[in-house]
């Protein structure tokens, strides 16, 4: 059956641009996404594609990196440019992984390898096609995302471009500024939205089960291994993988999650054969990933694929204005648990304070302090006073006088002891004010999960 028989024989539904100079690349792209049930335009050329695209609208375009009056890439930026939100995937050639990474940064959804896949060829086009053309509206419970400052206007505006791309995604920011809330942001927006999305601590993992826990394990494997298990990246399946912390891996880790990047397959461990895996990656850390490539504690190749697009999550103090509305919506969210018949109210000297304040553990101290402030406070106005706050991030106070009778000052002890009662009361207070959840302890404190787990067994923390 040839193509203009298929084209006569089925309504005109969706259709994709192929842009190939390769005859033979073109008939079987081509003949894949007719009996996917989809209209296709083809062209040889740049200047061919893009005289059938100011003709008419596709809804997606599939074009090769090498073609004979350019690359790929300029048609890729020339339809960014354009703005009518066209995806395009780039067919890159086999063992080119900067060039599918150019692509992904010019703009690109996704990118194909050579030879051609079927398998991820209807994987991709699915993710593609299922798009939204217009992105939705915030959902109620984005409580960090919300406010009217600058800052926040532009992380809002580019999780709604970046959502519409299957590019990884690296977030980056303090403890605390919302950088796991940004990844759910854009995996709800994507074209995965119905699909799971996986939130994993690399910090929380220990290193024996990295392998089995990212990949999963065949039964017999090791020991107690008695069924098979899926791990993060099947569970993740047609949806979003998020990776905080990922500054953690280890380096054995790391190379092998490069390789499951580029080849878009694991292997169990105890399997023989590796198996497909279609996940969007998004990751993020509070640490800064290019200083630690500089000093050859991450990867440099892991470091830019997963850096395709880096997305900064604004620490609170850059967004003073936006203080009081996100502290009356605490407010009113601590209310509906029921510690309340009615939400609190901030007296003026207290939303003064607030703005005041830097907030080293940005919205997540905010969050704190406001739920300590109504479990402790009699009346229904919160003052200043009921706040407690301190400028530190460690939870001192060196704004006013040294009470020398603190035990905490007392220079009279040696030095080592010294430090370490200050660390240990840091480290209680940061336990208390989370409820004595050490993962967000750790965040406030500014150190790796591991380590507070570390620093508390040193010091004899229970």
């Amino acid at each position: 059956m040839t193509r203009d028989s298929l084209r006569r024989g089925r309504r005109v539904g969706q259709t994709v641009l192929v842009v190939d100079d390769e005859p033979d690349i073109r008939e079987l792209l081509e003949m894949s996404l007719f009996r996917m049930g989809l209209e296709v335009e083809a062209a040889a050329s740049i200047a061919e594609a893009k005289a059938l695209m100011s003709e008419r609208e596709f809804d997606l375009c599939l074009t090769d990196m090498r073609l004979p009056d350019g690359d790929g890439l300029e048609l890729v930026r020339h339809i960014a440019v354009e703005g009518n939100d066209l995806p395009v995937a780039v067919i890159t050639a086999f063992g080119s992984p900067e060039t599918a990474v150019a692509a992904l940064k010019a703009g690109a959804f996704d990118y194909l390898t050579k030879p051609l896949s079927l398998e991820q060829l209807r994987s991709l086009i699915k993710s593609a096609l299922a798009i939204p053309a217009k992105v939705q509206s915030l959902p109620s419970e984005s409580l960090e995302l919300i406010g009217d400052s600058s800052a926040m206007e532009q992380v809002r505006g580019l999780i709604d471009k970046v959502a519409r791309s299957q590019a990884p995604i690296y977030i980056s920011g303090e403890s605390g500024s919302g950088k796991e809330l940004a990844a759910r942001l854009i995996h709800a927006k994507s074209s995965r939205k119905g699909s799971p999305f996986i939130a994993v601590n690399c910090g929380a993992i220990p290193d024996n089960l990295m392998e089995s826990e990212f990949f999963g394990y065949r039964k017999g494997a090791f020991t107690g291994a008695d069924a098979d298990r899926d791990g993060f990246f099947q569970a993740a399946a047609g949806g979003t993988l998020f990776l905080d912390e990922i500054a953690e891996l280890p380096t054995g880790m790391q190379v092998k999650l490069l390789r499951a990047i580029q080849e878009k397959k694991v292997r169990k461990v105890g399997a023989n054969l590796e198996e497909p895996v279609d996940v969007r990656l998004i990751c993020a850390t509070h640490q800064d990933l290019a200083v630690l490539v500089g000093g050859g504690r991450f990867r440099q190749d892991l470091y830019y694929r997963l850096a395709v697009i880096e997305l900064k999550m604004p620490p609170l103090r850059d967004c003073r204005d936006d203080i009081g509305t996100l502290a009356v919506l605490i407010l009113k969210r601590i209310a509906a648990t029921g510690q309340r018949d009615a939400p609190s109210r901030l007296a003026e000297d207290a939303i003064k304070s607030l703005v005041r304040y830097d907030f080293p553990g940005n919205v997540r101290e905010l969050e704190n302090i406001l739920e300590r402030a109504v479990a402790l406070s009699a009346a229904d106005v919160i003052h200043a006073d009921d706040l407690q706050l301190v400028p530190s991030r460690l939870g001192v106070d060196y704004s006013g006088p040294i009470d020398r009778r603190d035990s905490l000052t007392d220079v009279s002890l040696p030095l080592p002891e010294y430090l370490d009662r200050i660390e240990k009361e840091a480290i209680l207070k940061a336990l208390e004010a989370t409820r004595f959840n050490r993962t967000a302890a750790a965040k406030i404190l500014g150190i790796t999960f591991r380590g507070l787990r570390y620093r508390m067994a040193r010091l004899g923390i229970d």
